[in-house]
């Protein structure tokens, strides 16, 4: 049963986001022995609580905070941000579980070459790119950890890094645009291998298996198959009776006592009251976007900058990870509108190869993408010579929802420090906090990694038989949900916000674990890094707080 501590003694950790990360280390914690806080601004809904709904989900941004999450947007600081809101630039889930509620769960892991990067490549001018302090192999036991703990189905492919135990589910069954993509792109002489992802095919740990229902991509599990932090480790946190989840709870501050340690964290509750819990201890979770904000808003006269900012670098470096969509259509129906989006992927691209003539690596899969959905197939997924009213219209939307596919390139993203997340001086949330100001211009050779992706997209989808293949322009992006970066690790303070464990470099009892935390972006697909980072993060700070050492 769910536990219950009162604000004003100090609790051992407040985490603050209960998301792929915050869900991890909440329950690893509560097994360890320490009672937590877990607060999160969004409310805890349950299975019953989500709906096949385009509207809602897609349009009113019902899970991503509605109206209320209030975002701007630049391409650089030259320009004034402005009010971005469908969707918002920094897309994250507000809702227990967070994003990993409404999440693809496409899952790999990175590989070694993405912690080495820079010792192999060399230093890339004009950009943060750098190694991390951490090795595949130092992470490797905990990305079998998230396999096991969550439950992942797959199979290995032919590239992919080592591992020292087997997937726990076979794959998910192939899907019509897994059958063509590999077709395609054998043809070819490329290595098509299952797609590994976050669902399980089968009953597992007590939950069920996919329905293949299709509402997947932007939608919470209505049986429980997803294996978000909702479904999986905040259970399991509150059953161990040391972990309280305060719902609809959003933290204003971080205070800071005499000595510069963390005291309190100050939020405002579900009634729209200002709380304060105190603790002995507080891991940040909160993502990408909402980590920097909340470390900005707790600037003081001992933190000027931004509470752990005296490297200047929170909120810096962000990387959404670059993509491209090209599409297609064949003349027999694929009915790809069943069950996850992907179960195919190619990853012959996924190093960095200087003969291309510009920085990148990364993968293609086949997918339903947006025209998994009526709504969102008939605005998103026409090809440019089908007008889009009328009776040709209405025939295209009748013919092709059945027989479309979509083939994205996903990819690296290189870090910049002009790329960031800081606080808009006008624009304010519907709780008076200042909005999160996004500045992002892909870096050049971003781009040429998405048109280089696209082109054998097209090749693929071709060799495949496809009646019609067409590709979505690539420009300058406006956002993303990878929000990877802005407080990251390292071994130097003035370079780094936290530690190679996840400690922060000014404030000894505060640590952040997200997409933050990351020094290079990998190929598309960071959720199983973060989880696997948690599980590791958790396992140090649990075994500090036994020493004494927080």
């Amino acid at each position: 049963m769910s536990a219950k501590f009162p604000t004003r003694k100090p609790v051992d950790f407040v985490v603050i986001g209960s998301g792929a990360a915050g869900g991890v280390m909440a329950r690893e914690l509560t097994a360890a022995g320490l009672d937590v806080v877990l607060l999160e601004q969004g409310p805890h809904r349950t299975r019953a609580d989500f709906k096949h709904d385009e509207l809602a989900y897609f349009f009113n941004n019902e899970l991503l905070g509605g109206a209320g999450n209030v975002q701007t947007f630049r391409h650089t600081a030259a320009e004034v941000a402005v009010r971005k809101s469908d969707p918002p630039p920094a897309m994250y889930a507000r809702t227990v579980g967070g994003s990993s509620v409404h999440f693809s769960a496409n899952f790999w892991r990175f590989r070694p070459v993405d912690f080495k990067e820079r010792s192999k490549l060399g230093a890339i001018a004009g950009t943060g790119f750098e190694d991390w302090p951490i090795s595949y192999e130092e992470l490797e036991p905990y990305y079998t950890k998230v396999d096991w703990e969550i439950g992942v189905s797959g199979a290995p492919g032919p590239f992919d890094p080592p591992r020292s135990k087997a997937y726990p589910l076979p794959p998910m069954p192939v899907k019509s645009s897994g059958v063509l993509f590999e077709a395609g792109a054998k043809k070819l002489g490329l290595h098509p291998q299952v797609a590994p992802v976050a669902v399980l095919s089968q009953a597992y740990n007590g939950r069920p298996g996919c329905i293949h229902c299709g509402f997947c991509m932007g939608f919470g599990c209505e049986v429980g198959a997803k294996s978000s932090t909702l479904a999986t480790m905040i259970p399991q946190a509150l059953a161990s009776g040391r972990c309280e989840l305060r719902a609809n709870c959003a933290a204003m501050r971080i205070e800071t006592d005499a000595h510069g340690r963390v005291s309190e964290v100050v939020y405002r509750d579900a009634k729209g009251r200002t709380q304060a819990q105190r603790a002995k201890a507080v891991v940040l979770c909160a993502n990408g976007a909402e980590t920097p904000r909340l470390l900005l808003m707790s600037a003081s006269t001992r933190f000027p900058n931004g509470l752990a900012n005296g490297s200047g670098r929170v909120g810096h470096y962000l990387m959404n990870n670059s993509d491209s969509a090209t599409h297609a259509l064949f003349d027999e129906p694929l009915n790809d509108y069943k069950s996850v989006q992907a179960s195919r992927i190619l990853h012959d691209f996924y190093d960095s190869d200087p003969k291309r003539g510009f920085y990148g690596g990364g993968a293609i899969d086949a997918r339903s993408f947006l025209g998994a959905t009526p709504m969102m197939f008939a605005l998103t997924t026409v090809p440019p010579d089908v007008p889009q009213w009328g009776a040709e219209y209405k025939q295209y939307l009748a013919h092709g929802f059945t027989r479309n596919m979509t083939s994205l390139g996903l990819g690296t993203s290189l870090a910049l420090e002009t790329n960031n997340i800081t606080l808009d001086p006008t624009h304010k949330d519907s709780l008076g906090r200042p909005a999160i100001r996004v500045t992002y211009r892909d870096h050049d050779d971003d781009l040429k990694l998405q048109r280089f992706l696209q082109d054998h997209a097209v090749e693929i989808l071709e060799a495949a038989g496809a009646k019609k293949v067409w590709r979505e322009p690539v420009h300058p992006g406006t956002g993303g949900p990878h929000l990877l970066g802005t407080c990251r690790m390292g071994d130097d303070p003035q370079a780094s916000v936290v530690d190679r464990y996840h400690r922060t470099h000014e404030v000894r009892n505060l640590f952040i674990c997200d997409g933050s935390s990351f020094v290079t972006s990998g190929r598309g697909q960071p959720t199983m890094t973060i989880q696997a980072l948690a599980f590791r993060a958790a396992e140090h700070i649990a075994a500090f707080a036994k020493k004494g050492e927080i």
